[in-house]
């Protein structure tokens, strides 16, 4: 039998202030059985980050969701589509091989991929160079302790809020507070 993902609520309270943007978002996250909380919790971040864009790339008229992620590796683990259907922002999390990352390059406007973990260093480093062709491509590393201290913050139910001011996303359940500063790669 198989297992099924396990659905996490969260209302998410983003404050950009960076980019002026204001917004509350009710949102689902369905983490497959083969997803940790760490990552689940980088694919908020990845659409905390980015929200701001459903106003300045699709004037308000988008959507911005989840993908199937896991469940389909042809699907971004985020996405902003426009009204007409058209994939501006795909997302990746983790740590791709490089044939789906150019993929993605060609099906969206942009492509950002988030990586984290001890590891990411070392994956970079390896997939670096295959990389540099794609100009619509991002890449972004968070820090393994941040990744790790944001997962704590996953619960069932969560009433998050993310401020982002001078290029640090501040995210906060009420009772903790985690700063977060990426490091772009590409």
């Amino acid at each position: 039998m198989a297992l099924k993902s396990t659905i996490f609520k969260a209302n998410l309270a983003v404050a950009d202030i960076d980019h002026s943007y204001y917004a509350d978002h009710q949102l689902t996250l369905a983490r497959h059985p083969s997803e940790n909380d760490e990552r689940m919790m980088i694919r908020l971040i990845a659409l905390a980050l980015n929200a701001y864009k459903l106003q300045s790339v699709c004037d308000g008229d988008g959507v911005l969701a989840f993908g199937a992620g896991l469940s389909n590796p042809d699907d971004p683990d985020v996405s902003l589509r426009d009204f007409t259907g058209r994939t501006r922002v795909w997302i990746e999390v983790g740590q791709p091989e490089e044939k789906p990352l150019i993929k993605a390059c060609g099906k969206a406007d942009e492509v950002l991929l988030y990586c984290f973990s001890h590891a990411a260093g070392i994956w970079w480093k390896g997939i670096e160079t295959k990389l540099t062709r794609p100009q619509n491509l991002q890449v972004w590393r968070v820090p393994s302790e941040t990744s790790q201290a944001v997962a704590a913050l996953a619960q069932r139910s969560m009433q998050l809020q993310a401020t982002i001011q001078e290029g640090t996303l501040m995210l906060g359940d009420g009772v903790k507070s985690i700063d977060i500063e990426l490091m772009r790669l590409k």
